[in-house]
């Protein structure tokens, strides 16, 4: 006849510490965007740039403890952000400056993305610039984030002490370049030109542009999505967390 096996039973087991407890959210072992799930912590410049990837999709920027998440811009954005850094940068290289579209820049804990940053010195080979290298800051108005690009980041960027600033404003599709210096803790205005004009700038390098020149065509009509929402309400194409 035959018996029955006899099995002890087995020791309970210390619990695995790499494994996740029911119930919790998975952590990712590298950078990802599921961090912004868990991480309830403030968040700083290196901690995006540790923890999060490196995208060509959205804005991913840094201000006041939290992640800033912005989607690309329309069509005339695109166009601007195009050309104006190319041309900006071959006029800025003969002054011995370097102009990049959409760079990190870290300010303090901050971590900023502007459209235009003009540097003193070369930023090849790095992920990140500290925001004391740039000589000027441009943005280009979006119609969703008005308050954005026209209030909030001159004053941040007066605040760190970059010397100029350089904003593109596309109202109406009629270009418009004002360039402003730093004076007083505050920018004001130097030089300014609409479409149709000559836009001159001598500081912090000599360049010339008419403002026209930086968009493209208009789109044929019909069948092309339009743009959602109005630009009355600022910072309305931010999600923040």
């Amino acid at each position: 006849m035959a018996q029955a096996a006899f099995a002890p039973e087995p020791a309970p087991q210390a619990p695995d510490p790499t494994s996740p407890s029911p119930g919790s959210v998975d952590r990712p072992t590298g950078p990802s965007f599921d961090v912004l799930r868990w991480h309830d912590e403030p968040w700083t410049a290196q901690l995006a740039l540790d923890l999060l990837p490196e995208t060509n999709g959205p804005k991913v920027e840094v201000l006041s403890g939290s992640v800033i998440v912005t989607p690309h811009a329309g069509i005339d954005h695109q166009s601007v952000e195009r050309e104006l850094p190319y041309l900006l940068h071959r006029a800025a290289r003969r002054a011995g400056y370097w102009v990049y579209p959409e760079i990190n820049l870290i300010s303090g804990k901050d971590l900023y993305i502007p459209d235009i940053a003009v540097l003193r010195s070369s930023g090849g080979g790095r992920a990140a610039i500290d925001i004391r290298q740039a000589v000027l800051l441009g943005e280009i108005v979006s119609p969703g984030n008005r308050r954005k690009d026209v209030i909030d980041r001159p004053r941040e960027y007066a605040a760190a002490g970059v010397p100029f600033f350089l904003r593109v404003d596309l109202r109406n599709r009629v270009p418009t370049l004002a360039l402003y210096e730093l004076a007083d803790g505050e920018y004001r205005p130097t030089a300014a030109a609409a479409a149709g004009t000559t836009f001159v700038m001598t500081r912090p390098f000599a360049f010339s542009l008419d403002p026209a020149e930086l968009l493209d065509e208009a789109a044929p009509l019909g069948g092309e999505v339009g743009p959602i929402g109005g630009d009355e309400a600022a910072g309305e194409g931010d999600v923040e967390r």
